[in-house]
């Protein structure tokens, strides 16, 4: 079994290529310790560091020096294609405040096919296209070291301090 332990940096891959593919849906490539068929038939693992997302076109690598081209699977989903912006922000904030991963574009918005979500979008007034597709949510999605986004890595612009007590009077 090919195990894969690396995953390298679109700088890093850029001029590797990998002839192996391994085609995988979200929910599969957003955990670090999986049993996988590579898209030849051979069996591999994931051994990959936890916290990290696999992106469509991610390369991993083995021990061994074995290249992988990571694949965003077609997989059923719902696609809401809209050329009114106000709608268009009315289903996104509707799907985002039920904390559904979102694969947003300029035209369109596609989640995971869900009959109930489908409901509320045609209830908002939108028209919803079930089909099979590829899914790249937004980064952040599902959490995790990868989601760009890190109290660590940033400032919020404001202090906890003294000021915020309550006085009372």
């Amino acid at each position: 079994m090919i195990v894969l332990t690396q995953i390298l940096t679109a700088q890093e891959s850029a001029s590797l290529t990998g002839s192996i593919t391994l085609s995988l849906p979200i929910d599969s490539r957003i955990k670090s310790r999986l049993k996988v068929k590579l898209d030849d038939g051979r069996e591999a693992g994931l051994f990959l560091p936890r916290g990290k997302i696999l992106r469509n076109g991610d390369l991993l690598r083995s021990e061994q020096g074995v290249l992988v081209r990571v694949l965003a699977a077609e997989e059923a989903v719902s696609t809401v294609y809209c050329s009114d912006p106000h709608l268009m922000a009315r289903v996104c904030y509707h799907l985002g405040n039920r904390h559904v991963p979102l694969q947003i574009e300029p035209d369109w918005v596609r989640y995971q096919h869900d009959h109930v979500l489908d409901e509320m979008v045609v209830g908002l007034g939108a028209e919803v296209t079930a089909e099979t597709a590829p899914f790249e949510p937004e980064a952040g999605a599902y959490g995790g070291a990868s989601s760009g986004h890190s109290h660590a890595e940033h400032s919020h612009g404001h202090q906890h301090s003294d000021e915020h007590r309550h006085h009372s009077h």
